[in-house]
């Protein structure tokens, strides 16, 4: 149909990267081989045409804290471990060839740098909100107690308008499904704090976030939530499926995951991978999976967990596999949420591995997928401090120490000390009093090592430069320029033919 890529189109554009990749470790980069290149760029962005249709499905993917040298450095990464790469520089990860993309201004209504709630919340409801908030306007106050106040200004989410309209919806993320990314999908509340009855003060009308994930009160509520956080979901008397010795933390003495059951027909809770792994999606209408009391594991660890524990792209292919099921379409939100949590800890390599693990998950999606019909954005909340420094010549590890080219040892300091390409603006990884110490008898690879950071802080803090967005599918072309971070929800409503909040 005129006006859509055929999938040809964007097999064009992958190809035209990957041929540049083949050649970059196949040939000398000429003078020649770069041009040609960028001839060969240019031909696959002449091909590319609008895709005018409207989208039955949305896939929402938010790398919780990516930044740009965030996606650079896992850039970089994910291409120093296959083997015959030239550097790692010239590599993409799989959202990275996106035909179209733009940035987003993630500034809240209250603060220049932001946090995570009222960045999602402008992302999923088209609102800019105060920090700590979600999906309610800025006109109500952090820990507002009052409900009445708080559902007076509350904002419709998009999986909220999904439902109405009869489409599925989902939530997936490897943070607690109470944590402010999955919240602000079906929650409203002055406090992203309030996960469980226990955070909630005395006199507070408003009903915790786990109580609100179950009175989803818009069509059949959400048809899967996966993700962790089964503490926020299991009365303090209930020992916790996989560590016995531990146990639930609400205080009211509901078990949300028994109410999940008995609420909806054909359900699903599930705890650990057998569990996950026997759910047939053809067969069940509504899934809940609570793999972890809070986080899920980081990704490199995950293989250790207990209880065992399904990956990001695991996840998000058996969400699709469920919510297309829905011939009228679906809407799904994937987070990625560790990646903010391993920089908060000046923790790179973990980070950068959740990025990766990001990308193998958007790869999964784009190939179960149609790009004629489903609407897939990849962006981010907000960024980090998170620094890639120094001069180091081109393949140098990107978890090493700086080696400049023609160099024979490592790039020195003004005290004539080794130093890192990753480090951050500020964060635990502070080494600073009586001068830093050197790095060269140390491990800068090994996932256990907390870059350097120049300002002491015990946890490190957000950055407030724009992020990126990259977009595939109907309307994707709408993602141009610099906007505001709530432009995101204006183009997945549009896609999808609804009117803005309602």
């Amino acid at each position: 149909m005129r006006g859509k890529p055929s999938k040809k189109i964007l097999l064009a554009a992958v190809l035209s990267v990957a041929s540049t990749l083949s050649a970059a470790e196949q040939v000398i980069e000429t003078p020649a081989f770069w041009l040609e290149s960028g001839q060969n760029s240019i031909k696959a962005a002449a091909r590319l045409k609008a895709n005018n249709g409207f989208a039955k499905n949305v896939i929402l993917f938010v790398g919780d804290g990516m930044g740009v040298s965030t996606i650079t450095a896992a850039r970089i990464l994910e291409g120093q471990s296959r083997p015959n790469n030239r550097g790692g520089e010239e590599n993409s990860l799989s959202f990275e060839i996106a035909p179209y993309v733009a940035l987003a201004k993630t500034y809240s209504a209250n603060q220049q740098t932001p946090d995570s709630a009222p960045t999602m919340s402008a992302i999923i409801t088209g609102v800019k909100t105060n920090d700590g908030e979600l999906s309610v306007g800025m006109q109500v106050a952090r820990q507002e107690k009052n409900a009445e106040v708080v559902n007076t200004y509350k904002v419709k989410t998009l999986l909220e308008q999904a439902e109405e309209h009869g489409l599925s919806t989902g939530v997936v993320s490897t943070a607690r499904l109470t944590h402010a990314t999955p919240a602000a999908c079906y929650a409203h509340t002055s406090e992203r704090d309030w996960e469980s009855d226990a955070q909630i003060p005395a006199g507070a009308g408003v009903k915790d976030i786990a109580r609100q994930l179950l009175d989803f009160g818009y069509g059949n509520g959400l048809e899967v939530a996966l993700g962790g956080g089964r503490s926020m979901f299991l009365p303090n008397s209930t020992p916790d499926q996989e560590d016995s010795d531990k146990f639930g933390g609400r205080k009211d003495g509901l078990d949300l995951t028994q109410r999940w059951l008995t609420q909806y027909p054909k359900s699903a809770y599930v705890f650990n991978k057998a569990g996950f792994d026997a759910v047939d999606p053809q067969q069940t209408e509504h899934l809940l999976g609570l793999f972890e009391r809070s986080h899920m594991e980081y990704e490199h660890d995950r293989l250790g967990d207990k209880a065992g524990e399904p990956s990001l792209t695991e996840m998000t292919e058996k969400a699709i596999d469920m919510l297309s099921k829905n011939k009228k379409g679906y809407v799904l939100m994937v987070e990625s949420g560790r990646i903010d949590h391993a920089h908060h800890a000046g923790n790179a390599y973990r980070a950068l591995t959740e990025t990766v693990a990001l990308s193998d998950a958007v790869r999964k999606a784009l190939e179960k997928t149609n790009p004629k019909d489903t609407l897939i954005v990849v962006t981010a909340d907000h960024s980090h401090t998170f620094t890639i420094a120094g001069y180091p010549q081109r393949g140098n590890p990107i978890m090493g120490l700086v080696k400049q080219p023609g160099e024979a040892g490592f790039a020195k300091d003004s005290n004539g000390l080794p130093y890192a390409t990753l480090g951050y603006a500020n964060g635990p990884g502070y080494r600073g009093g009586n001068g830093r110490p050197g790095l060269s008898p140390v491990d800068t690879a090994h996932p256990d090592f907390l870059q350097e950071a120049a300002v002491p802080l015990g946890s490190e803090t957000h950055g407030a430069e724009d992020v990126p967005i990259f977009a595939f599918g109907p309307q994707s072309h709408l993602f141009h320029g610099v906007q505001e971070q709530s432009y995101i929800y204006q183009v997945m409503a549009h896609a999808l033919r609804f009117k803005a909040g309602r």
